[in-house]
């Protein structure tokens, strides 16, 4: 594997990945019984944005390095304050002129929006990053790691005793055939845990290979499937990541309307070149 998130910690796709995260845990959240999250992909947790990988591509100075002073309207700042909050915790020593050194992954993200009931199980499959992220949570009671290749745990670690809950599924795409396997994943995962919610990464750089994973994903026969589409600059001439996609499955019936609200805030500010733009989708409805 030579896929290493560190690169691109805090980009844009971390931001768009990260606020729709929140909001789905900030929804479990309204009831008292417990859930689970389970982070298939999960990386080490937490980033170093000062690191040689980091500068090297300074991603995330498109990214959460524009977001996290940015003004805001009320109504997206109130919705994009559970993941900015954690993003801030991080970086207690931000001064006046702001700045971010430390990035969250979607592990620790989720964990510190939980509550004492709640648990997560985060699945890494490379054997030195499952080790950072089992040194980040050491003495947790909540959170298991779990050295795996994320798509086996499809299927050993479904559905979770407390059968509510997301499961997370955020590959790294360096692997030809990786838009199949969530599709075949996903079927595998829904029959196994048809209440669940499901949120699948992707990046928006083959545009065909996207297209053909929106039609597989139509064709599925899974129900209630929101593909939210967010693209910083035009299609390019050669491939690059022009911008990055989430599919949820079972969205929150709240989860639609307020990324009407976010989504809009976040593009202002993170489009590189028009035309660009975001959209929503049903793929299936009930």
């Amino acid at each position: 594997m030579n896929y290493r998130h560190a690169y691109h910690a805090g980009n844009f796709a971390d931001v768009v990945k990260h606020v729709v995260l929140s909001r789905l845990v900030e929804y479990l959240k309204q009831k008292d019984k417990a859930f689970r999250v389970i982070d298939t992909h999960a990386g080490i947790g937490r980033y170093d944005l000062s690191s040689t990988e980091a500068q090297k591509t300074g991603e995330w100075q498109g990214g959460i390095g524009r977001l996290i002073d940015a003004p805001l309207d009320a109504k997206a700042a109130a919705l994009l304050a559970p993941y900015l909050d954690v993003v801030r915790s991080l970086n207690p020593e931000r001064g006046p002129e702001g700045g971010v050194k430390k990035y969250p992954g979607s592990p620790l993200i989720a964990r510190q929006l939980m509550r004492k009931q709640d648990r997560l199980s985060a699945v890494e499959l490379h054997q030195d990053d499952a080790a950072r992220l089992k040194a980040l949570f050491a003495g947790d009671f909540q959170t298991r790691v779990i050295e795996l290749d994320g798509w086996l745990a499809l299927g050993a670690h479904l559905p979770p005793k407390e059968k509510r809950g997301l499961l997370l599924i955020d590959p790294p795409f360096e692997e030809q055939g990786e838009f199949g396997r969530l599709v075949d994943g996903l079927q595998k995962a829904h029959k196994r845990w048809p209440g669940g919610i499901y949120a699948l990464w992707y990046p928006v750089k083959d545009r065909k290979a996207v297209i053909a994973f929106r039609k597989a994903l139509k064709q599925s026969g899974i129900p209630r499937l929101l593909d939210i589409d967010f693209e910083i600059k035009p299609a390019s001439a050669e491939p690059s990541l022009d911008g990055s996609g989430m599919v949820v499955v079972n969205p929150p019936f709240t989860l639609e309307g307020e990324l009407r609200i976010v989504l809009p805030a976040l593009h202002r500010l993170l489009v590189v070149e028009k035309p660009a733009d975001w959209r929503m989708e049903w793929l299936a409805g009930e």
